[in-house]
């Protein structure tokens, strides 16, 4: 009998690992897609054309990029930094580096993350089973980074920038096919755009290896929110069947048969999670907030609950801040030095269809409050950005930042 339970358990795991593929289905497809266009534009055009390799590409511009990077920040990129072109799998492999776990969690999160590029699901039931809080939490990041992978030109992390080779060396000819003949003509647009792409990607990442103290309180910040959602899911985890029941009737979730109980507090965690709970109910609000209160009657249901969500709101907060200051800084500095530079608006064409005023029109908060601080300090407000971070209330009001600046 107890090894029949064992199995039905199991069964449910595999049931779960099955629904996280069918989440990835798109892109999953979107891969095989991709590599059977370039497949068969190469085959169409190489007799004729032949774009450069990506590795080539990127360590030819290298130099002149953290030249210019480091005239316009003011600041010294890392010596030691190096490019890598990771194709498809390890690429995933990589991301799941860059889910800022604590020592605890972080061989599960490298384990997780490379059985779903290697697509083993018996593997991931398995880890499911043997560590279902941790599996509830970093499964989302599973989803969340690998469905935007075709998306993703390129990462940074411990002084290596990773160029997406999947994308980057197939793009061009997938490109330049679509546009049809005659290839000789249409080639010199199409590589200018490819060119454009690359200097594009490694100049954004050789800015976000000069931001040390932006990224180390963004990595910080990061693993206590996850270590927070960990005890959270330990918490709905260990709730009985008749509680679960009644949380689950009160916010209305789906209804799930009784013989599926790990569904069931999925599903609860799901919705309880601080990142979907709070947001949904209160908006982005709330990353300016001090203060959560929630429905009585789910803390009655679950006492811990308001004590997560209070723990949870200062480091989200961190969180957010340190990681819209970095993306919007390397936003402005890469569209301030790229914006004269034919690739760049090549790339622009080419591979986005769209022009540089369309692109620089782009609202972004991060982006927004760069360019305020840059125009009040000039190129000192990358030196502020990175040693005296701003706070979320500050990212909205960047005159309250130069004003603590000014103290």
């Amino acid at each position: 009998m107890e090894y029949f339970l064992i199995l039905d358990k199991l069964g449910e795991f595999q049931e779960f690992a099955e629904a996280l593929f069918g989440q990835l289905t798109v892109e999953i497809n979107e891969e095989k897609e991709i590599v059977e266009l370039s497949s068969k534009a190469r085959e169409d055009i190489a007799e004729k054309i032949q774009f450069k390799g990506l590795d080539e590409v990127a360590n030819g511009i290298l130099q002149d990029l953290r030249d210019r990077a480091e005239e316009f920040l003011g600041i010294k990129i890392p010596p030691d930094i190096v490019l890598r072109f990771p194709e498809l799998e390890e690429l995933k492999k990589i991301k799941g580096a860059k889910v800022f776990a604590d020592k605890e969690s972080k061989e599960f999160v490298v384990k997780l993350f490379s059985a779903v590029a290697k697509e083993e699901l018996e593997n991931i039931a398995g880890m499911m089973q043997q560590d279902t809080a941790k599996y509830l939490v970093y499964s989302t990041y599973a989803i969340q980074y690998i469905s935007k992978i075709t998306t993703t030109y390129g990462d940074y992390l411990d002084s290596v920038i990773y160029l997406n080779r999947f994308i980057l060396s197939r793009y061009p000819y997938i490109i330049l096919h679509k546009q049809g003949e005659p290839y000789e003509s249409r080639f010199e647009d199409v590589n200018s755009g490819y060119i454009g792409a690359v200097k594009m990607t490694v100049l954004e990442e050789l800015i976000h290896s000069a931001q040390g103290n932006l990224q180390q309180i963004n990595k910080n910040a990061a693993m206590q929110v996850n270590k927070i959602n960990e005890e959270l899911a330990g918490i709905i985890l260990s709730l009985d069947t008749q509680t679960v029941n009644k949380l689950s009737e009160y916010c209305q979730l789906q209804a799930v048969p009784d013989d599926f109980p790990f569904a069931k507090k999925a599903n609860l965690f799901f919705f309880l999670n601080p990142d979907h709970f709070l947001i949904e109910q209160i908006g982005p609000d709330v990353m300016t907030f001090t203060h959560v209160e929630i429905d009585p009657k789910i803390g009655e249901l679950v006492p811990e609950l308001l004590g997560i969500y209070k723990k949870w709101l200062v480091p989200i907060q961190q969180h957010h801040a340190a990681f819209t200051a970095m993306e919007g800084m390397a936003a402005f500095v890469v569209e301030s030095i790229l914006k004269d530079d034919r690739d760049f608006q090549s790339y622009l064409t080419t591979f986005m269809g769209t022009d540089f005023s369309s692109y620089q029109v782009r609202k972004s908060m991060g982006k927004d409050f760069t360019k305020t601080i840059y125009e009040k300090l000039g190129r000192d407000a990358f030196k502020k950005m990175i040693e005296i971070p701003p706070n979320t209330r500050e990212l909205k009001d960047p005159q309250i930042y130069l004003d603590k600046l000014s103290l």
